[in-house]
């Protein structure tokens, strides 16, 4: 999406969301690097500073080329982001070295007649030309619209919406929930399907994008930045990642249509990473350095609070978003604070190791936030949204489960719902990513005797990672089979679609029959229905 030269009319983001959606109206060495690249990220000799003369092939845009896109709302507030590039595939997203002035404006009209709040952002290159706008002053629970201009040009114009007011009861919350968008794999049309019907809030549980390198069979003609033929490693590796995926027009539709709460999970630096320690045997201060590269490019390209900023290695990108006293949802980082995985990192029956009780997967400052915010919560619904599945997912007689997962660290799993349940939490959701497979799931603190359900998971399929699925492949079968406590599986590719309500949450899981071809829709595979308090988790399936 192009920007619109000054002194015609602005595009405009097609709103006709879904009624029924509506709320009211409508993831192996113990060294800490942290110390050592702490204020790295700020040297510019090492992780970039003024971008080089040097550009990648891609055509000359519009400085609004990656879209916009606005996150993490408040009952007052919400923030309003985008990211200037005239060449998004050129280091330095082809803007120079000098700071930009940008001017924003949010309304609460889609024609942007009536203003309620403006104000101005310098874009600057330490930080790719990305702005952040933590807008205040706004109106609870309502939809509003926002845009920016610079540079004699302005953006699309992109619809956001406030969460309800801390006292107030709504009736009703609508929320999407995506993970792992290989773009190498197939085509968005999740996204065009989730901005079709303009949830409230959109939970992007990681894996937004991937590092290891493209073939040069994706996608047949789509241009791609020169860096896209290796491994991301680099500051400037990492940035052109992203342009690549935002370029993608459902996705920038997507994020023009609803506000998004973005984690990260492990391909946004380098897969099955654990806190200070790599997949593979890079030293640990090569790998730190990369780590504050990949954060710092997250951070850049992602709609979050200065709060959520990377100071080299060290983040916080736990945190709550609460929706009056209907849903109080914890964001939690299960890759920055985690010990190393156990078992080679293989999947393998639960042993000892997985049950230490000493190894944690949160860590424990966020371990204790976790627990102390389910303590004083009056939501009748308290969610997990985090990147990997909490539930023992077991395949064959051995019982054999992901490392990656909760199911390594057995004792972290316990500490948190056996807390939810002496907290006395009414319903607790679990929502997952990272298995590109849709599940439903019970969640126990231990799967090898009858202990008591605490809760219900929820894990979403891959926007398009694993390429063109299945209704019921191999590993669905053999994870039904072993895994009496899951409800249902499915292996296409898509995602999932929450309405919240008092008396029950209905979660739909929708599916895409192909991600291969650039033309493609998605339908409803089945609806879940979990009833307040306690009552029978009901499944209801269409025909494959």
């Amino acid at each position: 999406m192009p920007g619109t030269p000054a002194g015609t009319a602005p595009a405009i983001v097609h709103w006709d969301p879904d009624p029924t959606l509506r709320a009211g109206t409508s993831r192996r060495r113990f060294l800490s690097w942290a110390g050592l690249v702490t204020g790295l990220a700020f040297t510019p000799g090492l992780l970039g500073g003024a971008p080089p003369a040097a550009t990648s092939p891609a055509n000359s845009a519009g400085v609004f080329s990656l879209g916009v896109a606005s996150g993490d709302p408040l009952p007052d507030g919400v923030v309003l982001w985008t990211r200037l590039a005239r060449n998004p595939f050129a280091p330095g997203g082809g803007m120079g070295s000098r700071p930009v002035r940008v001017e924003w404006e949010i309304a609460t009209d889609k024609s942007m007649t009536r203003v309620v709040r403006r104000g101005t952002a310098h874009a600057t290159p330490e930080w790719a030309h990305s702005v952040h706008v933590d807008v205040r002053g706004l109106a609870p629970a309502a939809d509003h619209f926002y845009r920016f201009r610079a540079l004699g040009e302005i953006s699309p114009i992109g619809r956001t919406r406030t969460a309800p007011a801390p006292n107030a009861r709504p009736g009703a919350l609508s929320i999407a929930v995506a993970s792992c968008q290989n773009w190498a794999d197939g085509y968005y049309h999740a996204f065009g399907d989730m901005a079709a019907h303009a949830p409230d809030l959109v939970l992007h549980l990681g894996d937004y994008i991937y590092e290891k390198p493209i073939p040069l069979d994706a996608r047949r003609g789509a241009i791609r930045p020169a860096s896209a033929t290796h491994e991301a490693v680099g500051l400037d590796d990492y940035r052109e990642r992203y342009a690549l995926y935002k370029s993608d027009p459902d996705l920038q539709q997507a994020h023009a249509m609803s506000p998004f709460s973005i984690s990260f999970d492990d391909h946004e630096i380098d897969n099955n990473w654990a806190a200070e320690v790599p997949e593979d045997e890079t030293p640990l201060s090569r790998f730190a350095v990369r780590r504050a590269c990949a954060l710092r490019a997250w951070w850049e390209n992602t709609p979050v609070r200065i709060t959520a900023r990377p100071d080299g290695t060290v983040i916080r990108a736990h945190r709550r978003l609460a929706f009056g006293d209907l849903a109080e949802i914890n964001l939690l980082d299960t890759r920055s604070h985690r010990d190393d995985q156990v078992n080679g990192d293989n999947d393998s029956p639960q042993n000892a190791r997985t049950a230490d009780p000493s190894r944690t997967i949160l860590g424990a400052a966020q371990e204790r936030w976790l627990l102390d915010g389910l303590a004083s919560s009056r939501a009748r619904w308290d969610v997990l949204a985090q990147q990997v599945p909490m539930a023992d997912l077991a395949r064959g007689r051995s019982r054999a489960v992901s490392m990656d997962g909760w199911s390594g660290y057995e004792s972290s799993r316990r500490r948190v719902l056996d807390g939810a349940a002496h907290r006395r939490v009414r319903n607790l959701v679990s929502l997952a990513g990272d298995i590109h497979r849709s599940v439903v799931a019970d969640l126990r603190t231990d799967y090898a005797d009858d202990s008591p359900t605490r809760g219900v998971e929820l894990a979403t399929t891959s926007i398009t990672s694993g390429g063109d699925g299945e209704d019921s492949d191999d590993g669905d079968r053999e994870l039904k089979a072993a895994s009496p406590h899951v409800r249902f599986g499915n292996s296409q590719r898509g995602y999932l679609l929450n309405r919240v309500h008092r008396d029950r949450w209905e979660a739909e899981f929708r599916v895409a029959p192909s991600v291969r071809s650039p033309r493609g829709s998605l339908r409803r595979r089945a609806t879940v229905t979990i009833p307040d308090a306690t009552g029978e988790v009901d499944v209801g399936q269409s025909a494959p």
